[in-house]
């Protein structure tokens, strides 16, 4: 073992801003490439399918990484992996700007998934290794806090400046902010630490699979897969939903994406106090999931006004970002002792997994005239999540393998 649980506010307080601003830069560059996206398109004048294909590769890598970061994460400590995870994706950012070609984009969006891929194994074994119990659910709150931050504020500075000095100058000044942040965290490097698995050299593939297919990991990975995919698809297409489905102006429908972000984050924060005052987190994970599944389906049916909608998706926002803490803890409580590496590595690839698959099916959905049934569809997934989280408590922890 690393190190022991800290006892004090103040170390605790000083991992969570550390493990929160690492989350929030690994969102903050998750979303360096498609704000530029309409600006790669004009200069090098290619599809929009190609461009999607260069966003998928980066989740396809993130995914496989992340897979495989969590048995790394318990052999080596969370550190080695997390500050390497960064470097990777501050790479693979500066590289993107000197692309001669739009094909000299995939081999770097490879590299930033790659380095994407680590922040949750490492991220969870730092939290889990370092933070008092009683602290973990406000935790997890400023973990997701942080990375929804990033989500929020990459669009705006990526296209900003790429509108206003241009798509490398922003991908510069993107990856240097990442750089900047890289330092901080080797400067923190010695609270960055993690519960090493005496034998995790002894952990063969074979015997992981035998973990992962335990039914509470096996639930708590198809929780992030359907969670994700229509939490995805309302980041990217909710401005070409309300469009093309209700003739809301796209001023207003943008706004919207900023108000379910901005929403999600109040959620987390809110979920946070939630999560350490009760004992059912697949409660409150539920109850989130099911106000937002209908509060989308009355936007699915055009009943609510015009001056609603921002406001609704403010709520719509909060619902859901108030489960994200009661989901973290859920996956603690279902993780075997010495297993929290791979089982948050494998788990946790979920994400990118409906981050790949959901966007693709929306696309094809808007492609086909059926824009206001891609709110029943999200709202139909939220519902399904629903259906594997509250089995977690019931078939109980997965047993060490």
């Amino acid at each position: 073992m690393d190190t022991v649980p800290a006892e004090s506010l103040r170390r605790d307080a000083r991992v969570i801003g550390v493990v929160g601003l690492a989350h929030g830069i690994s969102h903050f560059l998750q979303l360096a490439l498609p704000p530029l996206f309409p600006l790669l398109r004009a200069e090098f004048g290619v599809s929009w399918t190609l461009l999607g294909f260069i966003a998928g590769v980066f989740y396809v890598a993130s995914g496989l990484v992340q897979f495989t970061a969590g048995f790394v994460v318990d052999r080596l400590g969370a550190r080695p992996v997390l500050l390497s995870g960064m470097a990777l994706l501050v790479l693979g950012t500066l590289a993107a700007s000197l692309a001669p070609n739009p094909w000299w984009l995939f081999p770097c969006a490879a590299l930033m998934g790659a380095g994407n891929g680590v922040f949750h194994p490492s991220d969870f074994a730092i939290l889990n290794a370092n933070v008092t119990p009683r602290r973990l659910g406000h935790a997890y709150s400023t973990h997701g806090v942080g990375g929804n931050l990033g989500y929020a504020l990459a669009p705006i500075v990526s296209f900003g400046l790429g509108a206003s000095f241009g798509w490398r100058v922003a991908l510069v000044a993107m990856g240097v902010a990442g750089l900047i942040a890289l330092g901080v965290l080797a400067s923190q490097r010695r609270i960055l630490t993690s519960q090493r698995v005496a034998d995790a050299h002894a952990h063969t593939l074979k015997g992981s699979v035998a973990l992962f297919v335990q039914p509470a990991i096996l639930l708590c990975f198809f929780y992030f897969v359907f969670q994700t995919a229509a939490s995805v698809g309302l980041q990217t297409f909710l401005p070409s939903a309300l469009n093309e489905g209700l003739d809301v102006p796209l001023v207003a429908a943008t706004s919207a994406v900023t108000a379910y972000l901005l929403g999600g984050t109040a959620g987390i924060v809110m979920g946070g106090f939630l999560a350490v005052r009760t004992a059912r987190h697949d409660v409150v994970a539920a109850s989130g999931l099911v106000l937002g599944a209908g509060l989308l389906g009355l936007v699915a049916a055009n009943a609510i006004p015009l001056p609603g909608l921002v406001p609704m998706f403010v709520v719509i926002g909060l619902f859901i970002g108030a489960t994200g803490p009661s989901r973290d803890l859920i996956v603690r409580h279902a993780t075997p002792k010495g297993a929290a590496g791979r089982v948050y590595g494998f788990v946790y690839s979920g994400l990118d997994l409906g981050a790949m698959l959901g966007p693709v099916w929306f696309g094809l959905m808007l492609d086909h005239g059926l824009a206001r049934e891609v709110f029943m569809l999200i709202g139909a997934l939220f519902v399904i999540a629903i259906g594997t989280v509250v089995q977690v408590r019931r078939v109980g922890a997965a047993q060490p393998v």
